[in-house]
């Protein structure tokens, strides 16, 4: 199946998933949208109330925070992928758990294998904690690190920021790197599809 196929699929799968209990809840699934070919990938907790209504991530705010901060890289939301590490709207927006991350860690983990990503950037602390559980936010934002033979890169989540104005510039000086991350990452084949559970220590970079 070419990425394409694969990414539709999952698509399909995620609209109907009963696989856990926030389908119960929600309006619309949101498996992510974006390029199937492209070098970053961006993942963040669930959808929140305007995504759950249009079935699209990062459509709220945040979204449109994301898109200025990829403009300003001279990137489209169409040259990258975007997606949660759980695809329907927790209740209330709450944080989502930890059964229900790993529920949906099946699709999110399909998604990676087809796009490829020579970068994935996480936003906020669940999507960091699938690549760096011991990690704090404040401390490895903006650092590059190989995980898997991947190379990841925490950032703090677009809404931190509406939340926190004193950390947008923190936030597109980290952007501000993504394009020569992307330059130099070279996803390794031999052992970047395994799930983040089977983590090597991952090994930071000195670039930063």
């Amino acid at each position: 199946m070419t990425p394409e196929e694969i990414l539709a699929e999952v698509s399909k799968e995620v609209s109907v998933c009963t696989r856990c209990p926030l389908y119960h809840s929600r309006k619309h699934a949101v498996p992510g949208e974006g390029s199937a070919h492209a070098e970053i990938m961006f993942i963040g907790e669930g959808p929140g109330f305007h995504e759950n209504e249009q079935g699209r991530p990062f459509v709220g705010p945040a979204g449109k925070y994301l898109e200025e901060l990829l403009a300003g890289i001279g990137l489209k939301r169409s040259d990258v992928f975007i997606t949660n590490v759980v695809k329907c709207r927790p209740p209330g927006n709450r944080d989502p758990e930890p059964g229900e991350i790993e529920t949906c860690s099946v699709y999110l983990d399909r998604q990676i294998q087809a796009i490829n990503p020579k970068v994935i950037v996480t936003l906020g602390r669940f999507s960091m904690a699938r690549y760096l559980p011991n990690a704090k936010i404040s401390t490895v934002h903006g650092r590059a690190t190989h995980v898997n033979g991947r190379l990841v890169v925490a950032m703090y989540h677009p809404a931190a920021a509406l939340h926190q104005p004193a950390l947008k510039p923190t936030i597109a000086e980290d952007f501000a790197r993504l394009p020569e991350l992307i330059a130099r990452a070279v996803p390794t084949q031999d052992d970047q599809d395994k799930p983040p559970t089977e983590n090597k220590p991952p090994k930071q970079l000195s670039l930063f």
